[in-house]
């Protein structure tokens, strides 16, 4: 692994996998030297990307901000467990809607497989809007999916159009469910993003929705962020992960929220 990017990828990877990595155990899973681990963490923290400790290095406060790439390793399992139950909730000929993040593009992935949303008489049977460029790929070539992408100004981060395009876009269309991928969702405060041009595009497709699904596991739970998407009055269903304990769901159920476990 010579090039410096190719290593830095994958120490962030290990990041996002484990939390924090030590030198020594880093250079064997590379099969690079301690001395090469060490510049090489001293430019990710550079970057700003990791915050350095003795022998080793973490995520640092803006982890949130890493590319979507290097976020899909976080509490993997648990995402694609509720993306499939997501997925479920969907009816042949449905036209949903999809922003972007780890959970969402596995939702998109589990909607691509499903066997029952094979081709009728060639003609598609489920229509996906999305502000996401990279679900936007992925489902360009599955035919039984009429694909529609908002405009916008793409966000290197999260793969995202956000902007006025996009919102002029959604304006125009109305949406039977919308599958919400929020980095917080707590009562008081409703579903919320990091960053306000990502919230003010989901806040429209949640606006066109006939039924609003958060897809989040239990860590994004009774947590707030800084800018809103929705209240949750209106939230339709929560689909979070089978292990969340009572007290992060209860609330959400109170509130008049569906919660589904995966």
């Amino acid at each position: 692994m010579a090039a410096p990017q190719a290593r830095w990828s994958a120490l962030l990877e290990m990041l996002t996998r484990d939390g924090r990595i030590e030198v020594e155990a880093a250079a064997a899973e590379l099969a690079v030297s301690a001395a090469t681990i060490r510049r090489d963490l001293d430019e990710l923290a550079r970057q700003n990307m990791v915050t350095r400790t003795h022998g080793g290095a973490t995520i640092n406060a803006i982890a949130y901000d890493l590319p979507l790439r290097y976020k899909s390793a976080r509490r993997a399992a648990e995402k694609e467990r509720i993306a499939r139950t997501a997925a479920a909730l969907v009816k042949p000929g449905a036209v949903v809607g999809l922003n972007g993040g780890t959970t969402t593009t596995a939702v998109a992935r589990a909607l691509a497989e499903r066997g029952d949303l094979a081709e009728e008489a060639g003609e598609p049977t489920l229509t996906v809007v999305t502000n996401a460029l990279n679900i936007a790929g992925e489902l360009a070539v599955r035919r039984h999916v009429k694909l529609v992408v908002t405009g916008g100004v793409a966000r290197p981060a999260s793969y995202e159009l956000i902007g006025p395009l996009a919102a002029d876009l959604l304006a125009q269309i109305t949406l039977d469910q919308v599958f919400l991928g929020v980095d917080a969702l707590d009562v008081a405060h409703g579903a919320t993003a990091r960053h306000e041009g990502e919230a003010g595009v989901n806040r429209e497709l949640a606006r066109r929705a006939e039924r609003v699904v958060v897809v989040a596991d239990a860590s994004k739970l009774g947590k707030r962020a800084f800018a809103r998407i929705c209240p949750v009055e209106d939230v339709h269903v929560l689909v979070t992960d089978g292990d969340a304990p009572a007290g992060l769901t209860e609330p959400f159920v109170a509130a008049g929220v569906e919660v589904v476990r995966a």
